[in-house]
């Protein structure tokens, strides 16, 4: 079977995505309502969902995914479930790493099975495994280990850091570059192979009715690698504000860190710091012949803008609206 091609007398149209309401949930139920699928998207704040509520085919329904009770009633009658929850710090205000990648796996998979969902598509990450340096990537390693034993139809994404319009990535070191007169990097060597989130997305769509992709993994990365130097001086190119950048050392990078981490807002934590020591890169082609977008190509359209409107959504994007 080609790559890409979708296999139509397995008709998946109702489609239940888990974190629907997240910057690469957004994208992913934009395209499957282009193509007409029924789309589910539970959330406990229908704020955050509200540009989806606009969409004619996406029910936001108001619930709680850690409770099995919601969970299982919002994947009941779903053909296929996304599962894209993560987050990048632990605790304090927000889910534990364990609680959101793996007793959610967990949970999610027991509700697929006892409410006859096979199909689940899961979001994990490069670098995930279960001795991993950071413990985000571990639990995001236990997860995927959960969830290639579940003995469903499953598929795992794996990609590096992703990058878009309402990135918190690309948009965080945009903010810093047009505040700071020089920018102090921790770890400026660390490697990153961004990928653009509508090619994370489309990868997850076409994946759906594709029978080949059943109990598979995929990297997915874009077609350049970066270090951390080199995407906070291409950010600066692009934006029009070009900064000295002092990297720092080993050592430095991490006691950064943990200033960070002590922080109300936190920019970095020791995890993530933990993290960076694994490249976020991949050699293996892009999959169901998509071609990843480079990033010189897609992200001067929102980080070269500086009119009103594009600064009142920066605004709104720090708020998390």
């Amino acid at each position: 079977m080609p790559a890409g091609q979708l296999v139509w007398n397995m008709e998946i149209n109702d489609v239940c995505v888990i974190g629907g309401s997240g910057f690469v949930g957004r994208h992913i139920c934009h395209q499957l309502a282009a193509l007409g699928c029924r789309v589910r998207v539970p959330t406990r704040d229908r704020e955050r969902a509200k540009r989806l509520i606009l969409l004619p085919t996406v029910d936001v329904i108001a619930a709680d995914i850690h409770d099995p009770q919601d969970l299982a009633r919002v994947v009941r009658g779903s053909e296929a479930v996304i599962n894209l929850v993560g987050v990048l710090h632990d605790g304090r205000g927000q889910r534990s790493f364990r609680e959101a990648h793996v007793e959610l796996a967990r949970k999610l998979v027991a509700a697929c099975r006892d409410n006859g969902v096979r199909r689940l598509l899961h979001m994990s990450a490069l670098g995930a495994a279960a001795q991993a340096p950071s413990a985000y990537l571990r639990t995001k390693g236990e997860a995927e280990t959960i969830v290639r034993g579940s003995g469903l139809d499953a598929t795992l994404f794996r990609p590096s850091v992703i990058f878009g319009r309402d990135d918190s990535f690309l948009n965080l070191f945009a903010g810093l570059l047009r505040l700071l007169p020089v920018v102090v990097l921790a770890s400026p060597g660390a490697r990153f192979q961004p990928v653009f989130v509508e090619d994370v997305a489309a990868a997850f769509v076409k994946s759906l009715q594709n029978l080949d992709a059943f109990g598979k993994s995929y990297d997915l990365c874009g077609p350049r690698i970066y270090t951390l130097r080199e995407l906070v001086e291409t950010v600066g190119a692009l934006i029009g504000r070009p900064r000295p950048i002092i990297g720092l050392n080993d050592m430095l990078s991490y006691w950064q860190a943990f200033a960070m981490e002590l922080s109300p807002v936190k920019l970095m934590t020791r995890d993530n710091y933990y993290s960076m020591k694994v490249d976020s890169v991949c050699a293996c082609d892009f999959p169901f012949g998509i071609r990843p977008a480079a990033l010189e190509a897609e992200a001067p359209e929102w980080l070269a803008q500086n009119t009103p409107r594009t600064r009142y959504q920066r605004f709104r994007n720090r708020a998390g609206r």
